[in-house]
């Protein structure tokens, strides 16, 4: 079969492989509807998990059951599925412990196209498919429910981490596609004003979209800065970090009350540490949490966030910049996340209808 891959640190093309073996709890699947992500940017070009040679890339996107394993019971041939981007083991000890998505060891239950050939193959490897596969649900449109993979529960969880409240003043720093679902959970959490942090119009006009009460530009001075001006130097609740480099999280701190959380969701690429602002974090001592996690997998998380689509709680089609038609323009689309163009938030490449 064809596949896109990561040849190596910074080198990527199409290769031929063999179609994956079935395990008995797996199932195969093929792709309808996929979306690049800019992970895949991290992992190939930043070369953020190392080195990978032919590693078939993507983790996000929408499918067709082709083959299932002798033990899978709740999926067969022909079914289309929503395919998250984190595939737990879910009779691992981690998933147990509530932390599903560090199966097999730190960000183990992140599969595709980090430790196991990714979705953009004409066939790819689902592992624990009861577990991990969730039913598109009959009128859902594959595109909009190929955001649910990865852009939606992963800009969820940085409320979660931070535990935002009804009420809460909160702050989302970077509003790309993962951002602006940062925004679009806080609104559902129940925050009051919501402080969006970016610089694109198309982007700052969905942010408004889904709730964004102000909009910060980090061109405009230190974001830190600003926020307290607008807070009359209180701070806000809670920061969640959905773009930025290392230095963001001290910013992050500067703007956070004592008893505030930061939820951290961006995946950090480069550099070796972390700098945190000693007075500024109460030197030690100002219960201002930071937590960082990767998004929880599984066919739950993506069964109700689908509901949300259903419901129209929440409409992912705005994320939606780019439309490509065809399994061969998946490098076409890689490349906007690469270089992204002012105009672009998402691209999708609808293999079939």
């Amino acid at each position: 079969m064809k596949a896109f891959v990561m040849k190596k640190i910074g080198e990527v093309g199409w290769v031929e492989k063999p179609v994956p073996e079935c395990g008995p709890l797996d199932a195969l699947v093929k792709p309808i509807a996929l979306a690049p992500c800019t992970s895949d940017v991290h992992t190939v070009w930043e070369g953020a998990v190392g080195e990978r040679t032919n590693l078939t890339l993507g983790h996000e996107g929408v499918g067709q059951v082709y083959e299932v394993g002798s033990l899978v019971k709740d999926f067969k041939p022909g079914d289309k599925v929503i395919i998250p981007a984190i595939t737990p083991d879910w009779n691992s000890l981690a998933a147990q412990a509530g932390y599903s998505m560090h199966s097999g060891g730190i960000l183990g239950g992140w599969k595709f196209s980090n430790v196991a050939d990714g979705l953009f193959g004409e066939i790819a490897l689902v592992n624990d498919a009861d577990g991990n596969l969730a039913p598109l649900p009959e009128g859902l449109d594959p595109a909009d429910a190929a955001m649910l993979s990865d852009m939606v529960p992963t800009g969820f969880h940085a409320s979660e981490l931070a535990g935002v409240q009804y009420g809460d003043k909160v702050v989302v720093i970077g509003i790309g596609p993962v951002g602006l679902m940062g925004v679009a959970g806080a609104v559902l959490k129940g925050a009051s004003h919501v402080y969006a942090v970016g610089t694109r119009p198309n982007c700052i006009k969905v942010a408004r979209e889904y709730g964004a009460t102000d909009i910060i530009s980090y061109k405009e001075g230190p974001i830190d800065e600003q926020i307290l001006a607008k807070t009359g130097g209180e701070g806000v609740d809670r920061v969640l970090i959905a773009g930025g480099n290392n230095d963001t999280f001290a910013e992050a701190v500067r703007m956070l009350r004592p008893g505030g959380a930061i939820g951290n969701v961006n995946y950090l690429g480069e550099g070796e540490f972390i700098r945190i602002p000693r007075v500024d974090w109460g030197v030690g001592m100002g219960h201002k949490t930071i937590a960082g996690g990767l998004m929880p997998g599984g066919r739950l998380r993506m069964q109700k966030l689908a509901s949300l689509l259903e419901t129209g709680r929440l409409d992912t089609s705005k994320l939606i910049t780019h439309r490509f038609e065809g399994f061969d323009k998946i490098e076409e689309a890689l490349m906007l996340m690469k270089d992204k163009p002012r105009d672009l938030i998402k691209p999708i490449v609808m293999v079939e209808s």
